[in-house]
C-alpha cells in the first residue's frame, strides 16, 4: 500500500504543478489582446483539465469522446481564424492550448478505448499540427509554414511515447492476468483436495463415535467435539480460499484492511505422476479396496499440464471410488505413454447398481471440471460403466500442443 499511495501523491504532485503552469500560459494568452479567438483558446485549454487531469483507467471510452470533442473544437476554432478579419498579425496562438493538446494527446493514446481512439489521436495531431495557422505566417521567409511542420512532429513524438506507454500497460495487464488466473487454478484444485480429505476425516471420526457411544459416553463427546473442531477449520480455510478465488476475478489486487499475510494462503507445488505410488500407498493403507498401479512407458519428462492433470484425474478417480464403491474386490489404476499421448484409466469392479452410479453425472463435479480442463490441453475425458462391469474413467491426454487446445 505504501508504494500505491507513493505513486497516487506522485501523480497529483504532477499535475498540480502542469495546473500552475497552465495558469500562468493562460495568463499569458489573455494579454495577446491582438488575437480576436485568444478566448475560445482559453476555453478549450480549460476545458482540456477534464482530459489530462483525471487519473482514467486502461480503455477509457469516456476519455476518448471527451478528447474527440476537444480535438474537434481546436480545429474548428483554427478554421474559424482562417476567415477575413479573425486571423492575427502577431502574437502567439494559444500556449495554454498547445500545452493542453499535447498533455491531452498523450493521455489518450495511452489510454483512450475502442475504436474511436485513433480518430482522436488523429484528430489531435492535425489539431496541433494546426494551431500556428491562426497567426499570419511571414512570407519573407523561406518556409513560412515551418512552425507548423515542428508543432507536427512533437504531436507525433508524443503519440509514439503515448503508443509505448501503453504496451508497457498492455503487457502488465496481461502478465497479471495470467498469474491471477494461475492461481486460481491451483487454489481451485487445492481447494477441492482439501476438503475432500478434511471431510473424509470427519465421516471417519463421526463413524467411530457412533461405534463407542454406547461403551465409552465420555470418548463419544470428546469425538463430537473434535469433529466440530474439524468442521470449523475446514469451513474456515474453504471461506479464506475462496475469498482467494473470487479476488482473482477482479481487474486490479484489493487489499482488505486488517489483513496480514498470515491470512494468504500459498500455493502448493503440483503433484505430478511421480507422487502416484505414495498416493496408492495411502489409499490402500486407508482399508479401501486394493489399488494396482500399472505404468506402460517413461513418465520421465512429461509436459506439466498432462503430467499434473493425470495426477488429479487418478486422485479424482480414487476419490470416487472410496465414496461409491466401497464394495469394489480391486482398482486398477493404468498409464501408457505413446509419442504423442498419455492414456490413463481407472477401473473398478463394483456393481454399477450397488455402487449407486447409476444415472449420475459422469463423474462429478470433479470430473467434470477435469473433464473441461482435459479439452482445454486437446484431450479428453470419459465416466461412465465399463464394457466389463464395474466403472470406468479414462482419459487421453496430448504430449504436444494440439490445433484449437
Amino acid at each position: 500500500m505504501a508504494r500505491d499511495d507513493g505513486r497516487t501523491w506522485l501523480f497529483r504532485l504532477t499535475r498540480l504543478v502542469m495546473l500552475l503552469v497552465g495558469a500562468a500560459l493562460i495568463r499569458h494568452d489573455v494579454e495577446q489582446q491582438s488575437l480576436p479567438l485568444m478566448p475560445a483558446s482559453v476555453v478549450l485549454a480549460a476545458a482540456a483539465t477534464l482530459v489530462w487531469v483525471p487519473r482514467h483507467q486502461h480503455h477509457a471510452r469516456r476519455l476518448t469522446t471527451w478528447a474527440l470533442l476537444l480535438f474537434g473544437g481546436s480545429l474548428a476554432v483554427t478554421a474559424l481564424s482562417l476567415l477575413p478579419g479573425l486571423r492575427g498579425l502577431r502574437g502567439f496562438w494559444g500556449a495554454a492550448e498547445a500545452v493542453a493538446l499535447l498533455l491531452s494527446l498523450l493521455v489518450v493514446t495511452r489510454r483512450g478505448a475502442g475504436r474511436l481512439t485513433l480518430v482522436a489521436v488523429v484528430a489531435g495531431v492535425a489539431a496541433v499540427t494546426a494551431q500556428p495557422l491562426r497567426v499570419m505566417p511571414d512570407l519573407e521567409l523561406p518556409d513560412p509554414y515551418h512552425q507548423n511542420i515542428d508543432y507536427g512532429v512533437i504531436a507525433v513524438a508524443v503519440v509514439g511515447v503515448g503508443s509505448y506507454l501503453r504496451s508497457l500497460d498492455t503487457q502488465r495487464k496481461r502478465r497479471l492476468a495470467d498469474v491471477l488466473l494461475h492461481q486460481r487454478a491451483e487454489f481451485a484444485r487445492d481447494l477441492h483436495d482439501f476438503i475432500a480429505h478434511h471431510v473424509t476425516g470427519i465421516v471417519v471420526q463421526a463413524q467411530g463415535a457412533r461405534l463407542i457411544v454406547q461403551q465409552d459416553p465420555e470418548r463419544a463427546i470428546q469425538a463430537l467435539m473434535d469433529i466440530e473442531q474439524a468442521g470449523a477449520e475446514t469451513m474456515s480455510a474453504m471461506r479464506r480460499m475462496v475469498g482467494v478465488l473470487r479476488s482473482c476475478d477482479d481487474g486490479h489486487r484489493r487489499d482488505a484492511a486488517g489483513q496480514g499475510d498470515s491470512e494468504v494462503s500459498p500455493i502448493a507445488p503440483l503433484a505430478r505422476t511421480a507422487d502416484l505410488a505414495p498416493l496408492v500407498e495411502r489409499f490402500n493403507a486407508s482399508g479401501g479396496p486394493p489399488v494396482r498401479l500399472h505404468v506402460d512407458g517413461v513418465l520421465d519428462g512429461l509436459p506439466v499440464d498432462a503430467d499434473s492433470s493425470a495426477y488429479r484425474i487418478i486422485l479424482e478417480a480414487l476419490t470416487n471410488v472410496r465414496r461409491h464403491a466401497r464394495d469394489a474386490s480391486v482398482v486398477d489404476v493404468s498409464l501408457y505413454r505413446t509419442p504423442d499421448w498419455l492414456l490413463v484409466q481407472v477401473t473398478d469392479d463394483a456393481p454399477t447398481a450397488a455402487s449407486g452410479r447409476s444415472g449420475r453425472e459422469p463423474g462429478g463435479f470433479g470430473l467434470i471440471g477435469l473433464n473441461e480442463r482435459a479439452r482445454a490441453l486437446g484431450g479428453r475425458l470419459y465416466a461412465g460403466p465399463g464394457t466389463t462391469g464395474g466403472w470406468t474413467v479414462e482419459a487421453a491426454l496430448p504430449l504436444h500442443a494440439r490445433p484449437g487446445a
